[in-house]
């Protein structure tokens, strides 16, 4: 399994990644419609995967650090 700072790093690549495709997808929607719809699924699927990876990161977090149970009162 990846460390979490290669984690990190690979979020932020597919961010950089997301960014870009709304971008172009925004700039294409009144030259080339088809290609706009092209980059803004490629975008939903990017987003798809970095909602997974926050996901499995933050269970990953909760795992290594698990909380004391709650004092009976």
């Amino acid at each position: 399994m990846k460390t979490s700072s290669e984690l990190k790093s690979y979020q932020q690549k597919l961010l950089t990644k997301y960014k870009e495709l709304i971008e172009q997808a925004y700039n294409l929607r009144q030259t080339d419609s088809a290609l706009s719809d092209i980059s803004e699924y490629k975008a939903i699927k990017l987003l798809n995967k970095l909602n997974r990876l926050k996901y499995l990161s933050r269970e990953r977090e909760l795992s290594q650090h698990p909380t004391p149970p709650a004092p009976l009162s």
